[in-house]
């Protein structure tokens, strides 16, 4: 399946789906653990406003990347999806280039390596050269999971509006998780 049929799916399909897929960014990276859904009738979502200058990879397409600054501070790497929805990219579990992470983000500890989408974008490199840019081009590498893993699911985190959906998924039990799901 090419990266644009594969994010034409359902949303929320597209944001469990993802989960055990491998990402890396210039041969950095690993193994998706943890994504948040959002769907521009949702008004967490960039793309619930309309097009924006910021947002304008949202509108581009399935199998485009969406880059934005969260806060002023952290980059947040998201895939966009059918009709300007996305899913953020929140936790993966680093098997690729370790010691470029360890040195991007100061510290040694794999499990605090991307456990957080800025934590993620740094460790990997991403900015927002990447933004826009299709994901089936370099420097990205991007491998759909071969077998569903077991599934944690919650409302998201990091946001004012809509948080109470439970758009969010983990891999039930992943040691490299931004945040513990509620019981």
């Amino acid at each position: 399946m090419d990266h644009a049929t594969y994010f034409s799916r359902p949303l929320l399909t597209v944001a469990r789906d993802l989960l055990g897929a491998t990402l890396t960014v210039d041969g950095v990276g690993g193994i998706i653990v943890e994504t948040e859904a959002y769907h521009p009738e949702d008004a967490a979502s960039h793309a619930f406003i309309g097009q924006t200058p910021r947002n304008r990879a949202m509108f581009a397409g399935p199998g485009y990347v969406y880059v934005y600054r969260s806060y002023g501070i952290h980059w947040c790497f998201n895939f966009v999806c059918a009709d300007a929805a996305a899913v953020l990219v929140r936790a993966i579990e680093p098997t690729a280039g370790l010691a470029e992470m360890a040195e991007r983000r100061g510290l040694t500890d794999p499990r605090k390596l991307c456990s957080g989408p800025g934590k993620l974008a740094q460790a990997l490199g991403i900015s927002d050269r990447h933004d826009g840019l299709r994901l089936d081009s370099t420097p990205f590498r991007f491998t759909p999971s071969t077998a569903p893993l077991p599934v944690v699911i919650g409302p998201r985190i990091g946001i004012s509006k809509a948080a109470e959906l439970p758009w969010r998924f983990g891999v039930a039990g992943s040691a490299f998780l931004s945040r513990k799901f509620p019981t």
